[in-house]
């Protein structure tokens, strides 16, 4: 099932900035499926955007009016833009289009949907859409790496058909997902705690968390290793600080920077990172999110050669420690919560559920990797227990770390394990 509540925004404000691009429609949409969950919304259009869809379209379904313009007297005495980038829980981003994510990235302020995202203290959740081209410019990758290092939250974008008639990433995320990002960035606060802060629900306790893949040698020049980018591991891990948590980062080689507010340790091999784990230990809570490699090869000290013959050298393959079962059966100093993750081509949910059993572990978070998920933004995931089955929609991998410390924060308040 989806995990949805028909109440789930009863009661939050939401503002919604409008990009001018084709997927502004979906806008709409988005608006109607956030007023069915209880939630109250304002519209801000830019410019370009009330050439797609007009503002009485916006206003008929928020029952709200609708803003345009920074410089309107009459806006600017029923409700000040400084009053209404405050006076909400969420600002929304709906479609982002190239030109406005390079404005926010900037700072910039010029009209009133950007002097709204300036002005605000509020968290920002940023749905993109553009062409491909646009989407993978280098240009544009910059914009949102200076955006999520600010704290912005991103979902999508999706793979599909533009309306330029190309295929490939940078489709607006359909409006069920942006609502479940919604929900998942509402339930937990997604900046790092400020000094004095009240405490987060994970305040005290110990989180560890791998992340990653790992690298077997083969020789000086070679390794056995895979696709994974740890995107997931590391954004569960800044969610688990986020939340309060002391948390201890176990990564495999990366080409990401490590989070905030978290103690990383850097290693290569699986061996190594079953070292760095135990180390680490004990911990209320361990989640396992690297991919670490099944097998390990004795390394050659030199470089393996081809031979004269052709014929290809012999590697004598060694199962490597299975880090999750070695925590998740541990006797005295086991924590209080396991979690794993199960990467899957195929009968994703039956493999999850013999894994749970087999490995003993109290959550295995399931994903289909045929999908194209290594190294993607987002993350369509299975939460499999032994009770049941949550199947989320796909969200963006922050999105995704935020709902499940969401979901553990949940189960521990209940006094127990999922």
């Amino acid at each position: 099932m989806v995990f949805s509540d028909p109440q789930s925004l009863s009661g939050k404000r939401i503002l919604l900035v409008v990009g001018g691009g084709v997927a502004a429609y979906k806008a709409l949409d988005l608006v109607r499926r956030l007023r069915e969950r209880g939630a109250a919304v304002r519209a801000v259009l830019t410019a370009a955007a009330a050439r797609f869809v007009t503002p009485l379209s916006f206003a008929s379904l928020t029952g709200e009016r609708v803003y345009e313009d920074l410089f309107s007297l009459t806006d600017e005495q029923e409700m000040g833009h400084i009053r209404l980038s405050r006076e909400v829980d969420l600002v929304v981003v709906a479609p982002a289009t190239a030109h406005l994510l390079a404005r926010m990235a900037q700072g910039l302020a010029d009209d009133l949907a950007t002097t709204l995202l300036l002005a605000t203290d509020k968290r920002t959740l940023v749905a993109p859409a553009m062409n491909l081209r646009m989407w993978l410019h280098p240009a544009t990758q910059r914009n949102v790496a200076i955006l999520r290092g600010d704290g912005a939250l991103f979902v999508g974008p999706d793979e599909g058909e533009m309306a330029c008639g190309e295929y490939g990433p940078g489709r607006m995320a359909e409006p069920l997902a942006i609502v479940a990002a919604i929900e998942a960035a509402l339930r937990v606060d997604t900046r790092l705690p400020l000094p004095g802060a009240a405490p987060g629900p994970l305040a005290g306790r110990h989180v560890l968390v791998t992340s990653g893949p790992t690298r077997e040698p083969i020789d000086p020049a070679r390794f056995l290793s895979n696709r994974s980018s740890g995107k997931q591991g590391h954004a569960i891990a800044a969610a688990a600080a986020r939340a309060g948590a002391r948390v201890t980062l176990v990564s495999g080689p990366v080409e990401i920077a490590d989070p905030q507010g978290v103690a990383t340790r850097h290693v290569e091999t699986a061996q190594q990172m079953l070292a760095a784990v135990e180390a680490a230990l004990p911990a209320d809570i361990f989640i396992g999110a690297a991919a670490v490699a099944d097998w390990r090869v004795e390394p050659s000290a030199d470089k393996i050669k081809k031979s004269a013959s052709g014929a290809p050298p012999t590697l004598a393959l060694r199962e490597n420690p299975d880090i999750l079962a070695r925590v998740a059966q541990r006797g005295a100093g086991r924590p209080a919560l396991v979690v794993g993750f199960a990467a899957e081509t195929r009968d994703v949910l039956a493999h999850a559920q013999e894994k749970l059993a087999r490995k003993g572990c109290d959550l295995i978070v399931a994903n289909d990797v045929g999908a194209g998920v290594f190294g993607a933004d987002s993350n369509e995931v299975h939460l499999v227990t032994r009770t049941g089955v949550q199947s989320w929609p796909r969200l963006g991998k922050d999105e995704v770390a935020a709902r499940l410390v969401a979901y553990i924060c949940e189960s521990l308040a209940a006094g127990g394990t999922p």
